[in-house]
């Protein structure tokens, strides 16, 4: 009798396992496939003009309002492949949102190099999180309400600063983002492999927004920092 609930046991934790690693394989394939509408909408901004219109109170109120929009529709429909397609089309809309400071980037002499290598660390700091998720034994749920707050903060630092236009205030608030976002990366990828997040859709939102915003922040911190104008 003893045998036969220890096996059972035994099969129960294999599933779940099984589970866990399904869904981190289906997101980050899903998450790799977000890398082109990305592109395609920070292409779309920079060629057709748009992006010169995405600045000040009107550009963040059209941001936000697009966000929670796509956000809403996209764990609305999480379930399905209408999950999918609005999750698509959100990745392009960040990408539109994006052109504004690639294009302003590029208008650097080293600004394609500057746009690798923010796409280099962004990669980097994926890997070196997803890689510390998988050898972290302890339960990281604590984290989850510190890392909100922190967002929070730096979400009303930003609009703050968006008026102020301080470009050491937009330093300060890159390094805190590039730390914020990378540990919730590793926090939400843990969820994963521990079976707190079941859903593959809402886990590549969740690791698609740590990503964006880690990689806005490289490029702004990059620019300023090492910007060449000559």
């Amino acid at each position: 009798m003893t045998d036969k609930v220890e096996t059972i046991g035994f099969r129960d934790l294999s599933v779940d396992a099984y589970d866990s690693n399904k869904v981190l394989r289906n997101t980050y394939w899903l998450l790799t496939l977000t890398l082109l509408p990305t592109v395609l909408g920070a292409w779309f901004g920079i060629a057709s003009g748009v992006s010169y219109y995405l600045s000040g109170g009107l550009g963040l109120v059209f941001f936000l309002a697009g966000t929670f929009g796509f956000v809403y529709a996209i764990e609305k429909n999480k379930d399905s492949s209408l999950g999918i397609a609005f999750l698509l089309g959100f990745t392009f809309f960040m990408g539109l949102m994006l052109s504004r400071l690639i294009a302003m980037v590029l208008g650097f002499k080293n600004g394609t190099e500057i746009v690798m290598t923010a796409f280099g660390g962004t990669a980097g700091v994926f890997f070196a999180m997803a890689s510390l998720a998988t050898v972290i034994k302890r339960d990281l749920s604590s984290m989850g309400k510190w890392l909100f707050v922190g967002v929070i903060v730096l979400m009303v630092a930003s609009i703050i600063n968006i008026f102020v236009g301080s470009s050491a205030g937009m330093l300060v608030i890159s390094v805190l983002s590039i730390g914020i976002f990378s540990a919730f990366m590793l926090y939400d990828i843990k969820r994963i492999i521990d079976g707190g997040e079941t859903n593959y859709i809402s886990a590549t939102l969740a690791l698609y927004m740590n990503a964006i915003n880690i990689f806005q922040s490289l490029l702004v911190l990059l620019g300023i920092m090492g910007g060449d104008r000559e």
